[in-house]
């Protein structure tokens, strides 16, 4: 429905009690019927409806004997005046109209929020590892969660239990109206690919890997510049000289990680020796804190006493090892310090969280944008964990140190290498 205004108007809004002075005119939009906002009239008011020639109002208001008179406008009897057809200039009824014709205003308004809070229906999908991995995963839920917080709307989800899943998963949200549906993890390319063609007017998300699509986000993260820095505080914090690094899936992505990581040990402490496993070659890895643990003492039996992982859910028995042994772990995407305060050095932490509310709100408000986003250090995507859990550990020096580095990364001056360029690390 369309309510406007004409001639002076005061609108003046407070709990209970609408005020408006001025002529309205009802019409007929798009073919929406006015009974589309008579509940929230009803419930807002307490009124009730009243049919005319097929539309709908509270019973306070006359109907025009026509729908050309109701197009050309409706005006209010007085209390207790029989309705009579509206004619340019006609005031009568202003006191009547100022009992309840912002209730009308207002519940309108608040109907047509609440039918686009209806039809906006976003989604997120996880990758293994499920959304509560206390990294990459956690991450966007809590951009998520965020979200409904701020805006009250709620969101559909769904945590995958195996690749079969995917694309079934994005053709059953697509085709239920959720819109944008945002997946977090590379591995939902290949489905993505063969998905989002089919459904144009569906807007998609992806993170951490590209597609390239017309009706695709695609949101990456300079990972190499926030491990270069954690690999400063890792050579600066190790007592032996060896540090570790263990990656779940070995993919070109956690290449990224362990480039820079490697590149920031390196640029500190050029005799530093970097022990770097895998835990395995499959979506699995992704989810295997006991071989992530073996790992680690296989690691720290080797002489490494700080240990950074890229490794998702199997990263927590990274850190549980690197703990339980006396030595420091370094978390990655979500902050994880809390986990073991005064054994996680760090975190190396990325912005999945803010790439998800951004893509729910930016849809919510008409502003969704198509295309690569890749974001580092400068963007504020990407950076180091320093908080109450691991204050004590961040020696003035080492600040000073992980500081500079970020400035000149910043700046240009430090070029940290991009596994994904050419699929190498000049580091080791």
């Amino acid at each position: 429905m369309l309510i406007e205004l004409i001639g002076d108007a005061t609108l003046t809004v407070a709990p209970n009690l609408p005020v408006i002075v001025g002529e309205i005119i009802v019409g007929e939009t798009e073919g929406k019927p006015a009974r589309e906002v008579q509940l929230a009239i009803d419930e807002v008011t307490g009124f009730r409806r009243a049919f005319c020639f097929g539309y709908q109002f509270m019973r306070e208001f006359c109907c025009a004997p026509c729908k050309s008179a109701l197009r050309r406008g409706i005006a209010l009897p007085g209390p207790g005046q029989k309705p009579h057809r509206s004619v340019p200039g006609n005031r009568q009824g202003v006191d009547h109209m100022k009992r309840i014709v912002l209730g009308l205003l207002a519940a309108t308004g608040m109907a047509t929020v609440a039918m686009a809070q209806e039809d906006f229906s976003p989604a997120v999908l996880y990758d293994l590892g499920g959304k509560f991995d206390k990294s990459f995963n956690e991450l966007a839920y809590t951009g998520a969660e965020r979200f409904k917080e701020e805006t009250g709307i709620a969101y559909a989800e769904f945590e995958i239990s195996n690749d079969a899943q995917r694309e079934q998963a994005l053709r059953r949200f697509a085709e239920r109206g959720h819109n944008p549906i945002v997946m977090a993890g590379f591995t939902w390319v290949e489905y993505l690919n063969r998905v989002a063609p089919e459904y144009p007017d569906v807007d998609f998300v992806i993170i951490d890997d590209k597609v390239d699509q017309p009706n695709v986000r695609s949101v990456v993260f300079k990972e190499y510049e926030g491990s270069y820095l954690v690999g400063v505080l890792a050579a600066l914090a190790s007592e032996t000289g060896t540090v570790g690094f263990v990656g779940g899936m070995q993919v070109p992505l956690i290449g990224k990680f362990e480039c820079g990581y490697v590149g920031g040990v390196k640029a500190t402490n050029p005799d530093a020796t970097v022990i770097r496993n895998y835990t395995g070659d499959t979506p699995a890895a992704w989810n295997d804190p006991t071989k992530g643990a073996e790992i680690t003492r296989t690691q720290i039996d080797q002489g490494a006493d700080v240990i950074y992982h890229a490794a998702g859910g199997t990263g927590v028995g990274v850190l549980q090892a690197a703990a339980d042994a006396g030595k420091l772990g370094i978390g990655v995407d979500a902050n994880q310090n809390y986990l073991h305060p005064g054994h996680v050095l760090t975190s190396m932490v990325k912005g999945v969280d803010v790439a998800v509310y951004n893509a729910f709100m930016d849809a919510m408000n008409d502003q969704f944008t198509y295309g690569l986003q890749d974001l580092g250090l400068a963007e504020g995507g990407v950076g180091y964990a320093l908080d109450e859990y691991n204050a004590e550990l961040i020696t003035d020096e080492m600040k000073a140190a992980v500081e500079e580095a970020e400035a000149k990364i910043i700046s240009g001056e430090i070029q940290v290498h991009n596994f994904l360029e050419d699929n190498s690390c000049p580091y080791w």
